[in-house]
C-alpha cells in the first residue's frame, strides 16, 4: 500500500497555532508583574522626566543644558567620573587580589571596611571626608573646595563596586590551569594574561560601568567638600537641587535626562561588550 500524498498529511496535521506551547498562568502571572512593577517604580518616572525636559522644545532643552553654570557641571561630574572609574579599576581589582590570594594581617577587617560607604548615608561621608581633608584636617592636606576633593569623594563611594564585582570571579577562579601553565614554564605575568585576566575582565568591566554610574548621580558626599561653587566644583546632582530650588524643573529635569542617557549608552556599551567576549569565549 503505497503512502498517502503529502498534501493530505499537511491538510490533516493540525494547524502550527494550535500545537504551540502555551506559558503556565503562573509564568505569564509573574512576567505581568515584573512588568507592571518595572513600569511604575522605573520606566513612567523617567518618562516623566523626559517629558519634563522637553516642555519648551527641544531648542530650550538645549539651552537648558548648555547654560554656563549647568554645562560646567555636566562636564566636571563626566569627567570626575571617568576619573574615578579608572582608578576603581585599577586600585578595586588590586584590592580584590589582596583580598582572595594574599594572606595578609587583618584581612577581614579590610573585607568589612570596603562595605562601609554601602552603609554609610553619603551626607555621612561628604562630612568625614571633609572634617579629614577640610581646612582643619589632621593630615594636612586641604582638599574642600577644590575638584581633587570631588574626585576624592567620588572614589570614597564607589570603591566596593569594583571590589565586589571582581572578588567573587576571583575565588572561583580555578588555581589548577594556573599551576599547569606554571610548571611548563609560564611566568606569572603570562599566567596571569593569559589566564587569569581574561576570566576577570568582564567582572572588572562591569565594576568599573557601576562605579562610573554611581559617580555621576553623587550628591550628598560631593556637597559638603565641593563647596557648591557654581563653574568651578559643582556637580551635576547639586546643580539640579539648585535648580529645583530656584524653581525650574524644566532644567533640573533636562540635565536628568543628559546623566540618564550618558549612564544608558555606557551600560549598552558594557552589554555589547560582555556578549562580545562571550560569543568569543
Amino acid at each position: 500500500m503505497s503512502p498517502p500524498p503529502s498534501s493530505e498529511i499537511a491538510a490533516a496535521a493540525p494547524p502550527r497555532w494550535r500545537t504551540a506551547r502555551r506559558l503556565p498562568f503562573g509564568t505569564t502571572l509573574t512576567g505581568g508583574l515584573l512588568l507592571i512593577y518595572l513600569s511604575v517604580i522605573v520606566m513612567i518616572p523617567l518618562g516623566a522626566v523626559i517629558s519634563r525636559s522637553t516642555d519648551s522644545g527641544w531648542s530650550g532643552f538645549w539651552d537648558q543644558v548648555t547654560a554656563p553654570t549647568a554645562w560646567a557641571a555636566l562636564k566636571l561630574t563626566v569627567v570626575a567620573s571617568v576619573i574615578v572609574a579608572l582608578i576603581n579599576l585599577v586600585m578595586g581589582t588590586l584590592i580584590a587580589w589582596v583580598l582572595v590570594r594574599d594572606k595578609v594581617p587583618g584581612r577581614q577587617v579590610f573585607d568589612t571596611v570596603i562595605d562601609l560607604p554601602f552603609a554609610l548615608p553619603t551626607i555621612v561621608a561628604g562630612l568625614t571626608l571633609l572634617l579629614l581633608y577640610g581646612p582643619s584636617s589632621p593630615l594636612g592636606l586641604d582638599l574642600a573646595y577644590a575638584r581633587t576633593g570631588v574626585v576624592v569623594a567620588l572614589l570614597f563611594v564607589t570603591l566596593p563596586f569594583v571590589v565586589r564585582t571582581v572578588q567573587p570571579v576571583l575565588l572561583e577562579l580555578d588555581r589548577d590551569m594556573e599551576e599547569a601553565a606554571a610548571s611548563l614554564g609560564a611566568s606569572p605575568l603570562t599566567v596571569f594574561r593569559r589566564i587569569i585576566l581574561p576570566t576577570i575582565a568582564p567582572a572588572m568591566a562591569a565594576g568599573t560601568t557601576l562605579a562610573f554610574a554611581r559617580a555621576l548621580s553623587e550628591f550628598g558626599s560631593t556637597v559638603l567638600i565641593s563647596g557648591n561653587i557654581p563653574l568651578k566644583t559643582q556637580v551635576a546632582a547639586v546643580n539640579i537641587f539648585g535648580q529645583i530650588e530656584s524653581d525650574n524643573t524644566t532644567g533640573a529635569a533636562a540635565i536628568s535626562t543628559v546623566l540618564l542617557v550618558v549612564a544608558l549608552v555606557v551600560l549598552v556599551l558594557l552589554n555589547v561588550i560582555q556578549r562580545w567576549v562571550a560569543r568569543r569565549d
